[in-house]
């Protein structure tokens, strides 16, 4: 029997995601090397699942998508409720109007899917905070142009979330500092 990561990996290729340029390779690279990151930083199951699909619904830095809103029943069957919940709200985010206050307790979501903003729980606000870190520190290592552009705001962007990152991600997010890494604020991709 397979494992939700060996199925999510699966359907992955199924979608083409071996295909998709991305910083360092492809698409399908750049997700299995979030998911390694999450699970470095003792990531529980379930967000290591959505570091691994985050990008199935494009993302507000990343227009690309896998799957369109309609058939996340799919990846539920796949990765789970609680993981897709996840990859849906890091999709969702509308990160020009949530990035700036996401670690300030009781401050707004904004859904670019439906406009709709709503103040999520807590765990989900970290959810999204570590996988962010994630993917813009991936981004950071195998993107010299991206680090150069935007490191300064990366750093600032992890300053912000640091209430809400779990002391692995933040020591992680520290080295960006000292190594000149970098990249976006407000605009981070998949």
């Amino acid at each position: 029997m397979s494992t939700p990561t060996e199925r999510a990996e699966s359907l992955l290729r199924d979608l083409g995601a071996e295909t998709v340029p991305h910083p360092g390779g492809t698409l399908l690279t750049h997700l299995r090397r979030v998911r390694s990151r999450l699970a470095g930083w003792n990531a529980r199951p379930a967000l290591q699942l959505a570091g691994l699909c985050h990008a199935f619904y494009g993302t507000d830095g990343f227009p690309t998508a896998l799957l369109p809103l309609d058939r996340r029943g799919e990846l539920v069957e796949v990765i789970g409720a609680e993981a897709e919940s996840i990859v849906y709200f890091y999709g969702a985010c509308d990160r020009e109007a949530t990035y700036p206050n996401l670690a300030a307790r009781g401050s707004d979501f904004r859904d670019r899917f439906t406009g709709r903003s709503h103040t999520p729980d807590p765990r989900l606000r970290r959810d999204l905070a570590e996988l962010t870190a994630a993917n813009e520190l991936d981004l950071a290592d195998h993107d010299p142009a991206f680090r150069e552009r935007y490191g300064a705001d990366l750093l600032a962007l992890f300053h912000r979330f640091r209430p809400v990152l779990s002391q692995a991600a933040w020591q992680d997010c520290l080295a960006l500092g000292g190594t000149g890494r970098s990249g976006p604020d407000a605009s981070p991709t998949p």
